[in-house]
């Protein structure tokens, strides 16, 4: 891997599945790589993005969405900015690209949940989507 990679995960660590975004980003370990979890998109990550080559986003999504690990490749939204102080991948990069001038080629990982209830724990479809999650990063990271 010759590139720097930026990887951000969110969601809310309270609300059971949703908090796997922040644990795939915790549990990455790869040279090269700028891990972050946040709760939320903000705009203060477009500094991050616009220093990167490469940028991986890591969310959950409804099991009723999809019963797979998503992995899509996203672009700047078209006259799409934040109009709050949260964001959707999209927003941000649009964002990164107006301020800076530059935003990275990024992708999208959607991992399914099924339990967003108040809690810490996961459930078993999470903890399998999270280590996919982590197996398709990695092979995302090495083709670059």
């Amino acid at each position: 891997m010759n590139c720097h990679v930026i990887a951000i995960g969110y969601g809310n660590e309270l609300r059971s599945d949703d908090g796997i975004g922040q644990r795939v980003a915790k549990a990455l370990h790869l040279s090269n790589m700028k891990s972050i979890a946040v709760h939320q998109l903000t705009p203060e990550l477009a500094e991050a993005l616009a220093n990167s080559d490469l940028a991986v986003f890591i969310d959950a999504c409804l099991m009723s969405e999809s019963s797979q690990v998503q992995v899509e490749p996203i672009l700047p939204a078209s006259g799409n900015y934040i109009t709050a102080h949260t964001a959707e991948p999209r927003s941000l990069l649009a964002l990164t690209q107006a301020i800076y001038g530059y935003c990275p080629p990024a992708w999208w990982i959607k991992v399914p949940g099924v339990n967003f209830e108040l809690g810490y724990t996961l459930s078993p479809i999470a903890e399998t989507g999270i280590a996919i999650a982590i197996q398709k990063i990695t092979q995302i990271i090495s083709r670059q």
